[in-house]
């Protein structure tokens, strides 16, 4: 399991932690998966970096974020574990208006391959997850520590860095032959967020798909 980092163990940690936390949204996942008992877990994906983008922006927090992606790890792999998580986090969040996704990242290699015809290796972390995601700016996750206070309350996973998220860089990563997705996906963006800078996906790499 990576333990991530304080924010003043990260570069940009600081900047980034008080963004993402103007999202009320944001903050009330935090808050309350963090007492939830899951060890290994992360708020991740477009829920932090569409929140930097709409402050830089100078929108609100949470304009047009379709959803709140939670990654965990648990080596039960069965359907009826994660499912029974799901169905706790539905309740843990019921009264958020956005949609909230848990999902177990050791199953992801269970069916991942089958729906998308793209082979995805051993999961043995929740941040595993993070580091196969088609773009690197938004590979981030945050969580928070239930027995702290303040900002080193938090813990930032960033494999990739903070600098191209603050600095509205979107840039693709390779790891995965995921080229459709992430073409698609920041075409979407540049229609909400247009002044996003968007990286090329490069030609040698292939044109799988990703969830």
């Amino acid at each position: 399991m990576s333990a991530g980092q304080r924010a003043n163990e990260t570069p940009l940690g600081y900047e980034f932690l008080e963004g993402i936390l103007q999202n009320p949204t944001n903050q009330i996942i935090l808050d309350r998966f963090s007492v939830f008992g899951i060890e290994d877990w992360w708020l991740t994906a477009g829920c932090l970096a569409q929140t930097i983008w709409n402050i830089k922006a100078n929108r609100a927090p949470e304009s047009d974020i379709a959803d709140y992606d939670l990654f965990y790890f648990d080596p039960d792999t069965t359907w009826h574990s994660e499912d029974r998580v799901i169905v706790q986090g539905a309740e843990l969040f019921s009264d958020v208006a956005a949609a909230v996704e848990i999902r177990n990242q050791a199953r992801v290699p269970i069916w991942y391959p089958e729906k998308f015809g793209v082979p995805y290796s051993a999961v043995s972390a929740a941040s595993d997850g993070i580091d196969r995601f088609a773009y690197q700016t938004s590979a981030i996750g945050v969580r928070k520590d239930a027995d702290k206070d303040g900002i080193d309350a938090y813990r930032i996973y960033a494999p990739f860095g903070l600098s191209a998220v603050m600095e509205g860089r979107v840039i693709p990563n390779t790891v995965l032959p995921v080229k459709t997705v992430y073409e698609a996906k920041v075409a979407r963006w540049q229609t909400i967020w247009p002044d996003l800078m968007i990286s090329p996906w490069p030609e040698e790499n292939g044109l799988g798909q990703d969830d």
